[in-house]
């Protein structure tokens, strides 16, 4: 049962992936991720600042102290002087517990330095590392702009390709009509010719026009044969013509 389980997660985490890769823009993804390092860093130079800031505190109560503690020491000296023992060891009570103190500011001083520094060395690596990201995160983002305008520029030029090839389909279809209708008329036409269908229009005649006029054709045709045939054997056919030819000039005269 948990097998099951744990596919049908791994399934919907597919699925949730393949969505957040779809509407994910790495560029903002980068941009993101550069801000939040830049807080990241921002943050160390604030621990910075506040450990040095407790270390010069630190620093001043020392200070302060160390020389409270050399006050004491030349007032016990100067009591001790004026012949005020009981005053100079009091002096002296006083310069010991403050020089216990001094001692713990010092260490204090001591480690608070140490993480400054520690935090100065951190806050110089995390800088290197953010300026190289950033320098990275540039070049990746105008990397994937240019593959984005090319990508957009491909489809483009696919899109165009594609309505060419709608525009060359359509072209065919229409030249596949004209040649339809074409041979639909030439079939009408011969349909009417034949005299299988009627002509509203009456430019159709009948079989009995046709075979007088196939007739005369055939007529004139036989004449015309029948006359180049007496032209060459020169028949009665061919004397009408030489009868109807003209003299020549001084023919006549010859004979008479």
């Amino acid at each position: 049962m948990a097998s099951i389980f744990e596919r049908i997660a791994l399934v919907f985490k597919s699925k949730a992936n393949k969505a957040l890769d779809k509407y994910e823009d790495p560029r903002e993804t980068l941009d993101y991720s550069y801000q939040k390092q830049l807080e990241l860093l921002q943050n160390v130079r604030r621990g910075v600042a506040d450990v040095a800031t407790s270390r010069k505190r630190v620093e001043l109560q020392a200070n302060k102290m160390s020389s409270e503690v050399d006050r004491l020491q030349s007032a016990a000296q100067r009591a001790l002087e004026s012949n005020r023992e009981d005053l100079a060891r009091e002096a002296l009570t006083r310069k010991a517990g403050l020089q216990e103190q001094l001692v713990d500011l010092q260490a204090q001083h001591a480690q608070l330095q140490a993480e400054e520094e520690k935090l100065v060395r951190a806050s110089s690596r995390l800088q290197a590392k953010v300026d190289a990201f950033r320098t990275r995160k540039e070049t990746i983002k105008a990397t994937y702009s240019a593959a984005e305008a090319q990508t957009r520029i491909n489809e483009a030029f696919t899109g165009i390709s594609e309505e060419m090839n709608d525009i060359g389909l359509a072209i065919q279809r229409a030249e596949d009509k004209t040649l339809q209708l074409q041979a639909r008329a030439s079939a009408v036409d011969e349909l009417l010719a034949s005299g299988a269908l009627d002509d509203p229009t009456g430019t159709v005649r009948d079989d009995i026009t046709r075979e007088l006029d196939a007739l005369a054709a055939d007529s004139s045709i036989e004449s015309e044969l029948a006359a180049m045939k007496a032209q060459l054997t020169g028949g009665p056919a061919a004397r009408p013509e030489l009868q109807a030819a003209p003299e020549a000039p001084g023919h006549g005269e010859g004979q008479a």
